[in-house]
């Protein structure tokens, strides 16, 4: 009786390049969209421009190169991040299977693996963001990553590294909850693909609609606008930070500029994160597919 051939799993070393180079291929065709999307996040009161505005003026102020500056960080952050998000999307999701005895992934299960990932995600990603986010700042005077790391380091300590962790576990719980749960839902209700052209399809439309539902879940309390806040201010020494807990932050900011600004950026958010999500999971499984045929049996 024949059975079902089952390719052998890639290893790790496969899997960690996959995601690095899926990665650095999302963060190289979108970052221009998040240099915008903190600049609007960084802006008290009412928003002056919007999204084209704040692009036009950004270029004719600043120059087109501002629209990368501080893409050092992510970049370098890419390989570890997604290594990570994966592979404790797969570690918490072996553990929910046993504890619920469950025999494959369902939708609750989906979701709550991806919400853990999301928190285990979170402890990597909060130097890199507060870096980043100083750079992007129109009044930043940094030098370039190593300047802010050095100038943070030596009036905060090493935990200075570390402001807005509280709000980055919520963003990245909330958005990855999102993300990975709306993936297996959308992927169940997609035609079984036949070809692997249409397999790809399949994972760009899947990946594009659950990065689009994870920035809807984390709007409405957006965790990105106060992370934003609390990493892009500067400490006084002697003076409490106006934004330095989220929720009381998230009401601050209700308060003062209006429940709208809850919302600053979400337009280039939402512009780069759906369909970042979608070549997310693209480039993945196209290089994966790569690696399998380099590799020859018993990958295929």
């Amino acid at each position: 009786m024949s059975t079902e051939h089952k390719p052998k799993s890639l290893p790790f070393v496969a899997n960690f390049a996959a995601g690095a180079i899926a990665g650095i291929s999302e963060i190289l065709t979108f970052y221009p969209l998040d240099v915008v999307k903190t600049r609007m996040q960084l802006e008290t009161g009412k928003s002056q421009f919007g999204l084209v505005g704040t692009f036009k003026s950004i270029i004719k102020e600043e120059g087109a190169g501002r629209l990368y500056r501080g893409l050092v960080p992510p970049l370098m952050l890419e390989a570890p991040k997604r290594a990570v998000k994966f592979a404790a999307n797969d570690f918490w999701g072996k553990r929910y299977l046993g504890l619920t005895g469950e025999s494959k992934m369902t939708q609750s299960i989906s979701v709550l693996t991806g919400c853990s990932a999301g928190a285990t995600e979170s402890f990597v990603v909060v130097p890199f963001e507060l870096v980043k986010i100083k750079l992007q700042d129109k009044k930043s005077t940094y030098k370039g990553p190593m300047d802010v790391v050095k100038q943070v380091v030596r009036k905060d300590g090493l935990l200075g590294l570390y402001v807005g962790m509280e709000s980055t576990f919520w963003r990245h719980v909330f958005w990855n909850g999102g993300y990975f749960g709306c993936i297996y839902q959308v992927k169940s209700l997609l035609p079984k693909p036949e070809t692997p052209q249409s397999e790809l399809l399949n994972n760009f439309v899947s990946g594009s609609i659950g990065g689009f539902a994870g920035t809807l879940l984390n709007t409405p309390l957006d965790f990105q606008v106060v992370k934003s806040r609390i990493q892009g201010g500067e400490k006084i020494p002697g003076v409490a930070p106006k934004y330095n807990w989220t929720f009381p932050a998230v009401v601050t900011i209700a308060r003062e500029e209006g429940f709208a600004a809850l919302y600053k950026g979400f337009v280039p958010k939402v512009l780069r994160l759906a369909p970042g999500g979608g070549v997310l999971l693209l480039v993945v499984e196209f290089t994966l597919g790569v690696f399998r045929k380099a590799l020859g049996p018993p990958y295929i």
